[in-house]
């Protein structure tokens, strides 16, 4: 049993996550805590001119409202909204919070995912703990 979870969410594959959820509480020890984490890509450079820095404030804050949407208010659930690049960020916050267990999800590789790779796969190889890569059943 694992007493800290981290469920890193990405915006665009919510539809995984209330199965990750599923997933954490069965393997969560009592007392245990979950955590669902979005980490938002920094805005280059280039491209700040164009955005301020209050809209970056409220895409957090959209993205953290979600997260609590999705944790449906439940005690045992936490939502963090962080910045960088996901495959260090995710595992950066699961080595400062303890993390014994990542759940990412993934979709199925395509031949773009082995040259390229996946959050899931730079997570997995950086992880300072176990990684359940979670596929959706199509």
């Amino acid at each position: 049993m694992f007493t800290s979870i981290l469920i890193p969410v990405a915006i665009d594959h919510e539809a995984l996550v209330t199965k990750k959820i599923a997933t954490a509480r069965a393997m969560l020890a009592p007392g245990g805590k979950i955590t669902l984490l979005t980490v938002l890509e920094q805005i280059p450079g280039f491209t700040a001119e164009f955005v301020t820095v209050k809209t970056e404030n409220r895409l957090s804050e959209k993205i953290m409202a979600a997260l609590q949407d999705l944790a449906q208010g439940a005690s045992d659930i936490d939502c963090r909204v962080e910045t960088g690049k996901p495959g260090v960020r995710i595992t950066t916050v699961a080595q400062e919070m303890g993390a014994d267990l990542i759940i990412v999800g993934a979709h199925h590789p395509s031949a773009m995912d082995y040259f390229l790779g996946s959050t899931a796969a730079r997570v997995a190889r950086r992880a300072p703990c176990s990684v359940l890569i979670q596929r959706p059943l199509d």
